[in-house]
């Protein structure tokens, strides 16, 4: 049953990934602007334009475009940006690391929030206690990451500057890495002042990113811990002598955590979704920083190398929740 899961998704995800790049090739050159023009110096003349229009082959017809664009994505070359005169793969999978990293960094800090949340919520029921974690859930879930981002700039960039509000890592620093991961490379080579910095840029856009993620996580998990709760294994517990802390984090948060493992799965690829804005408030060097600079300059290669990225990492991300959901819930696989 699993095979033959894993086999739908992989033709499903073919699929999706070929109406994707239909959809995004198309509606990149039917919007406003022209990319040739902003490329051209002042006074060129007709001669230049049908030049660069060769170039880029945009003397072609649309379905002509499409299908020289798709047979190389096909080879794996998906163009030359127009603005950075660079392989968009190159660029695009230069930038993957750091918006990786930010978003991991993001995601273990919502699960973590939101998790203490929860079991404090659920150990406390029916109290007061209670209650204020659903209202500062609510009023959390309520201020989108870009506010939260701002907030944070005001508060520990410029009240209290204790943190980097910009950049990926200290330019002083002398970064010779194979990869651009800083933190697992920086790991593995001992450059903890790497690692360091690295970490002090992405507190502050990872804390943006992950408080509206926390918040949902610590209502959704407080939930599904209540009701697994008055189930008769836990009462056993209590029987046995264990605390109610220890029936919470024994016995009931492994049950329902797995609802919650679905909600983290889908909300951390909308995490990843919404770097874009969080990047660029704190000048982060990653893919969602480049993606708002290739619209503003009309890159269209690389506008659609980053949308065929983000859309291949949502699926897969999709299709690893789904098989670990499958893994983790017997009934599942076993039926």
């Amino acid at each position: 049953m699993l095979l033959k899961t894993v086999l739908i998704r992989l033709i499903t995800t073919a699929v999706t990934l070929f109406g994707v790049a239909v959809v995004v090739f198309t509606l990149v050159r039917v919007a406003p602007g022209n990319p040739i023009a902003m490329m051209l110096p002042p006074g060129a003349t007709e001669a230049d334009i049908e030049n660069l229009k060769a170039l880029y082959g945009f003397d072609k017809s649309l379905p002509q475009q499409f299908v020289i664009w798709l047979g190389g994505v096909l080879q794996g070359d998906f163009g030359t940006s127009i603005t950075l005169r660079q392989p968009v793969d190159q660029l695009v999978l230069g930038r993957l690391p750091a918006t990786l990293e930010l978003s991991l960094m993001a995601l273990l800090i919502a699960v973590a929030l939101g998790g203490i949340a929860a079991v404090i919520g659920a150990r406390k029921r029916g109290s007061g206690t209670e209650v204020g974690v659903d209202l500062v859930s609510g009023a959390v879930l309520s201020i989108p990451d870009f506010l939260w981002g701002l907030v944070f700039v005001l508060i520990f960039g410029v009240l209290w500057p204790v943190l980097s509000i910009s950049g990926r890592v200290d330019p002083r620093l002398d970064i010779d890495f194979t990869t651009n991961f800083y933190v697992f490379e920086g790991l593995l080579r001992g450059r903890f002042d790497v690692v360091g910095s690295t970490l002090a840029h992405m507190l502050m856009p990872a804390m943006s990113l992950a408080l509206p993620l926390a918040a949902m996580i610590a209502q959704l998990l407080k939930q599904n811990l209540k009701e697994v709760l008055v189930q008769d294994y836990t009462t056993l517990a209590r029987v046995r002598g264990f605390g109610e802390t220890a029936v919470i984090l024994r016995e009931a948060l492994r049950n329902a955590a797995l609802p919650t493992l679905t909600l983290v799965g889908v909300q951390f690829t909308f995490l990843i979704g919404g770097t874009v804005i969080v990047e660029r408030l704190f000048a982060y060097e990653g893919l969602g920083n480049m993606a708002i600079d290739a619209v503003i300059n009309r890159d269209l290669p690389l506008i659609q190398g980053i949308v065929l990225l983000f859309a291949a990492l949502f699926i897969v991300i999709n299709l690893i929740v789904d098989l670990s959901y499958t893994l983790l819930n017997p009934r599942l696989r076993h039926g």
